[in-house]
């Protein structure tokens, strides 16, 4: 069968995926945010991932946001963003609006696969009701469902698409073969055929709450270090010398994944009678890490004798991870709202991002360049810029620096995570 594919939605998992495939097939990438696939035509990634070349140059590969451009596909795969909401529960309005539209032209025949992060049975018993109303057709008659979860790690250069093994999954043995060849095709690494859609859909879960979980007990340890005056950069140094230390770092957990998807799994639980323990504490610490450092900052400050209603503080970096552009569930927000709340005017500097993003996400007007002295510096992100960077220019004479990441040499910071 030529295989013709339609990826629905163009964000940091669904382009990457779109330009692969569009090696060796033809692929339609669809989008509703109509900026977006305007700037993709144009040879634009926001995102900084690809270049104008890279984008331009493929006749096999075609952006659009009408959904008549992809009804001559048969296979679909998902790539929407599933976030929280306010209340820390799963959002899956973008995922079941994107089943929507897809059973509007499914057709005979065709596969449909999510890989967007969801919880433990929701592509069966959420996306699947949708399709089979919109499109009359029945799963395993008329079509096939699939799922294979994400492992885009934004600003990776090192472990891409196609150098990380893929989870398949298919709703029958045949949907499942199909899937697992079609990834197969591109994925170098190869592929991992999950007995069940959702086992595939825990194996994803599981990933990033393992994650977080093991942050949240070194974020933990540096709490319990800080009231002793010890480095707890120092002792996880020694720790590691152990060949069985897990070498985690302490510091903000945000993103689109691990500072998520342990939501997703905590609510599925909860729906079913059992209230997590160790996942929904080891959120708590995390969330809780930012109102750390910035009360701590403020103590230093008053330690070092300054007034803290109008001094100024300056917050270096807003992607929730170093070296990449990416502003989604940044914690650092965290640090800039307690900041401001003790009367501290804050600036914050990234180079990565789109400062009319970060404008319409938080309301932070970004600096384009640092020219003043700052009373406080926080170094909340990583980026490579930060290395070239003299301090000593934008301190004040009495000045606090907190360097979250360690990233500073020890003797320019006050105090370190």
């Amino acid at each position: 069968m030529n295989k013709r594919i339609g990826i629905l939605g163009l964000g940091y998992v669904g382009l990457p995926l779109a330009l692969e495939f569009s090696k060796k097939y033809q692929v339609t990438g669809f989008d509703i945010d109509h900026a977006r696939v305007d700037a993709l035509k144009k040879g634009f990634d926001k995102t900084g991932q690809y270049s104008a070349k890279e984008l331009q140059l493929n006749i096999s590969l075609n952006f659009s946001n009408d959904s008549i451009d992809i009804a001559d596909c048969n296979y679909y795969i998902v790539t929407v963003p599933t976030p929280v909401d306010n209340f820390k529960k799963p959002d899956l309005s973008s995922l079941l609006s994107c089943s929507a539209l897809i059973g509007t032209v499914l057709k005979k025949g065709d596969t449909v696969i999510y890989e967007s992060t969801v919880y433990p049975g929701c592509t069966e018993e959420d996306c699947l009701p949708v399709l089979e109303k919109n499109s009359g057709l029945k799963v395993n008659i008329d079509f096939s469902i699939g799922y294979s979860p994400e492992r885009i790690n934004p600003g990776d250069k090192i472990h891409t698409l196609t150098s990380i093994k893929k989870v398949v999954s298919g709703s029958n043995l045949r949907a499942s073969a199909c899937i697992q060849e079609l990834y197969n095709s591109i994925i170098t690494a190869g592929t991992h055929l999950a007995p069940s859609i959702k086992v595939a859909e825990a194996s994803k879960v599981i990933e990033n709450a393992q994650r977080d979980v093991n942050i949240s007990f070194i974020n933990e340890l540096a709490l319990i270090f800080d009231r002793m005056n010890i480095d707890t950069g120092d002792v996880l140094e020694a720790a590691a010398t152990k060949w069985n230390f897990l070498n985690f770092q302490p510091g903000l957990v945000g993103g689109h994944c691990i500072g998520v998807d342990p939501y997703y799994l905590t609510h599925k639980a909860e729906s079913l009678g059992y209230l997590p323990q160790v996942i929904l504490s080891g959120r708590r610490i995390n969330e809780n890490m930012g109102t750390f450092i910035a009360s701590k900052v403020v103590k230093m400050m008053i330690r070092k004798g300054q007034l803290i209603e109008g001094a100024k503080a300056l917050v270096l970096g807003i992607t929730f991870k170093e070296n990449c552009s990416d502003i989604r569930n940044s914690r650092v927000i965290d640090i800039y709202k307690e900041l401001s709340d003790f009367g501290i005017t804050v600036d914050v500097y990234d180079p990565n991002v789109n400062a009319e993003e970060v404008q319409k996400e938080y309301g932070i007007r970004m600096l384009s360049s640092i020219k003043s002295r700052y009373e406080a510096i926080i170094l909340a992100v990583g980026h490579e810029e930060f290395l070239e960077m003299d301090l000593a220019l934008c301190k004040s004479e009495l000045a606090v620096v907190f360097d979250i990441k360690s990233f500073f040499p020890r003797h320019l910071v006050d105090a370190r995570l």
